[in-house]
């Protein structure tokens, strides 16, 4: 039996145990996560509701959501889901890693578009604040037909409010919190709904000197130094109801986020700053009939990224551009299923000195869902065309592709359902990785291959107590995996091949205490996840990474959360301990060098009561409890504890 079978093996006998039957909380007041297929309407995409029964799907509950609410999508995904967050350091990059994909095969849409980096082909989620978020989805495995084809690995799906259209309705509410290292948050929310017209605004803004105490190489104890971080962040929205069918609407998303770039564990000191701005842009109509429905979006994307190192005068300055644009129509056929057709098209351009690199995309895809035994077995078709072509002044790169897809699921009783789906993947060369200066390659091959994933959930209720198990299995196979080698100059290449596959499990055990008011409930869970990313063949003779794992890739990953909450009458309290494994990560192909694995200890806590009618909100946290002292990226040093506190008043 080889390690693969072995881990799952003891991952079945563990989830199948009760008493060590643990998971993400499932509490009405406390942090939850809750998990969607395609019969909950959660979403308000409809991809992702109607079009992927056989997904694995969850979606972060909104107590969660204000729990992190004065903090960033990085923080919150460490803590409450099992995709490993690749973080350069307390303010820096931190990108997303699912299943053992890279982070330029991870995606995250905003309403339905890509706001990964057009240039890069990545998106940096610590930038994204919580506080604007109303809905955050988690898209395991790919997707590519419905989402695109760079969603090799999983995405992540944000999403604002629905416009709400109720005359005179408005709400009003402020944060503000304090922590460690000399932090400072503040945000406000406001919207306002007419009988036709809905209005909402959403500011926010942080500073932190992140001046914590480290220990460097030598082993001497130091304070971090040039680490500063600032950002700001605006969100407007208004929406018309034209009539009862349709609505325009309209979003603008700017945000500046000025960051020091700190020394690395082998470096004395650091002059090294960045500045990043984007301002996104969302123009969408909807028409919404009883058996039919359309939609219009139209988004602009303006990202700018400058690099300055002082010490060895150097100074990078990109500005990069994306235009996308998307038409689709749903229609329900009565006892036939429903069907979706959608053409995206998305242009991006890079301004250079040299001229304009460019990288359209454009593609006509379609969906196909039925069900059948009374809604029990759910079946979706899909696939989608698709052609991207990359251009420079002196060179142009073509890609025409079919990409099919099926996935589904079978309800087999109230507590047991299965789930599968199957998946083509494909990812052309960013911009970046074709025409950077210097160690762009023109060379490069599209990473393709395919992706299977299946599972099945159990819930059980028997009486006050609630029992949810879910296991998931998965395998990708990649030829030409795209990965960056070099010395003074960094150059992409292609792996032969890539072979992922693993193991996560879910599960949850919940209990009510007491009747009526006050009421008690108590929570215990783990979250666990086992990856092998594997070089299966190389290009290069006699290559020292083949059957070796991939970089920045953790065999292993688990989350414990227990805690309670209690409500009576007005006020509610909640607490919640987090403790977090991150196993060994190799940080080169061949398994030569790797960091060490770390654990850490979480508290967050929430209390909510009225003031004179209105809502107030208090919040709390301490992170690394136990002072560990730990990398996510080798040399670059995280802090010890650390805590926030803050509160949150709404008026209505």
């Amino acid at each position: 039996m080889n390690i693969f079978s072995k881990a799952l093996l003891f991952a079945i006998m563990v989830c199948c145990l009760p008493c060590k039957i643990f998971a993400q909380q499932v509490m009405d007041t406390t942090l939850q996560e809750v998990k969607i297929h395609g019969k909950h309407k959660n979403s308000y995409d409809t991809k992702v509701n109607d079009f992927s029964p056989g997904q694995k799907i969850k979606t972060i509950d909104s107590a969660t959501l204000q729990q992190f609410q004065l903090q960033s999508m990085a923080s919150m995904l460490t803590q409450q889901t099992p995709v490993f967050v690749k973080s350069y350091g307390f303010n820096g990059l931190a990108t997303l890693n699912f299943r053992g994909s890279s982070s330029a095969q991870s995606m995250v849409l905003w309403n339905g578009v890509p706001i990964q980096n057009a240039a890069l082909g990545i998106s940096d989620i610590s930038t994204l604040p919580v506080l604007f978020m109303s809905k955050v989805h988690i898209d395991y495995g790919s997707s590519a037909a419905l989402l695109g084809s760079g969603n090799v690995g999983g995405a992540l799906l944000i999403e604002n409010e629905s416009p709400v259209f109720d005359s005179g309705k408005r709400t009003l509410s402020f944060c503000g919190g304090v922590g460690s290292f000399n932090q400072y948050m503040a945000g406000i929310k406001e919207s306002r709904s007419f009988r036709h017209w809905y209005f909402s605004a959403k500011a926010f803004a942080q500073y932190a000197e992140n001046n914590f105490n480290y220990t460097n190489s030598p082993g001497n104890k130091t304070t971090l130094t040039n680490s500063k971080l600032q950002s700001e962040a605006v969100m407007l929205q208004a929406a018309y109801k034209m009539s009862e069918e349709n609505v325009l609407s309209l979003c603008a998303w700017y945000q500046q986020y000025e960051r020091q770039i700190p020394p690395a564990l082998f470096e004395n000191y650091s002059d090294k700053n960045q500045t990043d701005g984007s301002l996104r842009t969302l123009l969408e109509w909807k028409k919404h009939r009883r058996d039919n429905s359309w939609y219009l979006k139209s988004s602009f994307t303006r990202d700018e990224t400058h690099y300055r190192d002082d010490a060895i005068l150097i100074k990078s300055d990109n500005v990069v551009y994306q235009f996308y644009n998307e038409a689709g129509y749903r229609r329900d056929l009565p006892q036939f299923g429903k069907v979706l057709v959608f053409i995206p098209v998305q242009v991006s351009w890079l301004p250079q000195a040299d001229g304009t690199k460019q990288q359209d995309k454009a593609a006509i895809a379609a969906a196909y869902e039925v069900q059948f035994f009374n809604n029990k077995l759910e079946i979706a078709v899909n696939g989608r065309g698709e052609t991207i072509i990359a251009q420079s002044k002196d060179s142009s790169v073509k890609h025409t592709f079919i990409l099919p897809g099926l996935n589904a699921s079978f309800t087999l009783t109230n507590w047991l359902s299965l789930r599968g789906n199957v998946q083509r993947t494909y990812r052309a060369p960013t911009l970046n990785e074709l025409y950077y200066f210097p160690g762009g390659n023109i060379s490069l091959k599209p990473e393709q291959g395919w992706s299977e994933d299946g599972g099945y959930a159990m819930k059980f209720n028997a009486g006050k107590t609630s029992v949810f198990h879910d296991l998931s299995l998965f395998t990708r196979d990649i030829h030409d995996w795209i990965y960056w080698f070099g010395g003074a100059i960094w150059t992409p290449h292609n792996i032969a091949e890539v072979h992922s596959r693993g193991v996560e499990t879910e599960n949850n055990l919940s209990v009510n205490v007491g009747h009526g008011m006050p009421h008690w409930k108590l929570h215990l869970g783990v979250n666990t996840s086992y990856v092998l990313a594997t070089t299966v063949t190389s290009y290069i003779y006699n290559d020292g990474s083949v059957g070796k794992q991939i970089p920045y890739t953790p065999r292993y990953n688990g989350q414990v959360n227990v805690g309670f909450s209690y409500a009576h009458r007005d006020k509610e309290f909640s607490f919640n301990y987090n403790h977090s494994y991150t196993g060994y990560r190799f940080t080169t192909t061949d398994e030569s060098s790797y960091i060490l694995p770390y654990q850490t200890g979480n508290v967050q806590l929430m209390y909510k009561t009225e003031v004179f009618h209105h809502p107030v909100q208090f919040i709390g946290a301490c992170n690394n409890i136990w002072n560990t002292q730990y990398q996510v990226v080798d040399q670059r040093p995280m802090p010890g504890t650390n805590w926030t506190i803050g509160v949150q008043l709404t008026l209505k």
